[in-house]
């Protein structure tokens, strides 16, 4: 199937690899010349702009967007529009807040023009697991785009099938989902990033009292001096608590048991704070969630054993670097948060 991707960053570029991997021809576009080349090198069809991009396309087209969400989308998403045609599909990948999504879908219809949300997560290890996807958009559009998103999928996998889900079908065993029109795939993707949240901020917690069960302040005959990285490493076998986020922060641990190469300075996507908002909408209360949000905000004035798992964890998963700024580390400003692409 051909697919135009426009965004060459880590994801965008893994994503490509994937799909040419999977049989698929696709075309791509960057503000880097560099990264377009560097990517036709390796198989892809360059293309020097969205217009040539799309001039490259066969109808019905279909674009995919990996940018920086927030006015870069929105603008790409705006400028694609202006030459596609009735039938074709753009696809947003990234991190888009849903109400802009519901917008966004709304103002394509009228020119016939499907627009797909897709929840991405997966990071940087999506090219060899593969990528997560929570869908929003048109069933007929979603449908015909089966063939990628089944390729980026991780698929069945050796995970161990859910008891009694033989008699449901779909396609969530294999890792992707339709969840409903345009804006309720990058929902499920913001709550996704919620609880994302919570359950980093409570293993972070955790291995923080461990490492102050040393604490000349305790009586010693309870003081424990607990290697860190054997725990994360023994809870990765069996464990109730096993997650890959664990498995990343076992991976920190025995890379580096007292992570001093982080500060503890943890940003936030932006997602974390919609989720609450949502909430705050819905009347749900959410006091794990919104507590965890609320901690990556004091971590940027003092840090924590804590924080620095928390920012060990950001890294490995996502490349999330301490301090730095555009797609994947500029803190959100005041009012209504920067988005990012992330996973």
């Amino acid at each position: 199937m051909q697919l135009g991707m426009v965004g060459l960053g880590r994801m965008g570029a893994n994503m490509t690899r994937r799909l040419m991997r999977g049989g698929h021809e696709v075309v791509v576009s960057d503000l880097s010349a560099d990264a377009v080349q560097g990517m036709a090198k390796e198989g892809a069809t360059g293309s020097s702009s969205l217009e040539d991009l799309i001039r490259k396309l066969r109808a019905p087209r279909a674009v995919w967007i990996m940018v920086p969400a927030g006015d870069p989308t929105e603008q790409t998403v705006q400028k694609l529009a202006q030459n596609m045609q009735s039938g074709d599909s753009i696809i947003d990948g990234g991190n888009s807040y849903f109400k802009d999504d519901v917008r966004r879908g709304a103002e394509l219809r009228k020119k016939g023009i499907n627009y797909i949300d897709v929840g991405t997560s997966g990071g940087v290890w999506g090219l060899e697991r593969g990528y997560c996807m929570m869908i929003g958009g048109p069933n007929e559009a979603v449908q015909r785009l089966d063939p990628i998103f089944k390729t980026l999928a991780p698929g069945v996998g050796d995970i161990p099938r859910t008891p009694g889900r033989e008699k449901l079908g779909g396609t969530s065993e294999e890792g992707y989902l339709h969840c409903g029109p345009s804006g309720s795939g990058h929902f499920v993707k913001m709550v996704h990033n919620g609880i994302e949240y919570g359950i980093m901020q409570a293993y972070a917690e955790g291995f923080d009292v461990f490492k102050n069960a040393v604490s000349k302040e305790l009586p010693e005959e309870h003081r424990f001096d607990l290697n860190l990285a054997d725990i994360a490493e023994v809870w990765r076998r069996g464990s109730v608590v096993s997650s890959w986020l664990l498995d990343l922060t076992a991976m920190a641990l025995a890379e580096n048991p007292t992570l001093s190469k982080y500060e503890g300075f943890v940003q936030d996507s932006g997602e974390g704070r919609w989720t609450i908002q949502a909430a705050i909408e819905e009347a749900v209360p959410v006091d794990v969630l919104s507590a965890a949000l609320f901690v990556r905000f004091r971590s940027r004035q003092q840090h924590t054993f804590a924080e620095k798992v928390l920012s060990a964890m950001r890294e490995k998963f996502g490349g999330h670097v301490e301090g730095s700024e555009g797609l994947h580390g500029a803190a959100p400003t005041a009012g209504k948060p920067k988005e990012k692409v992330s996973a």
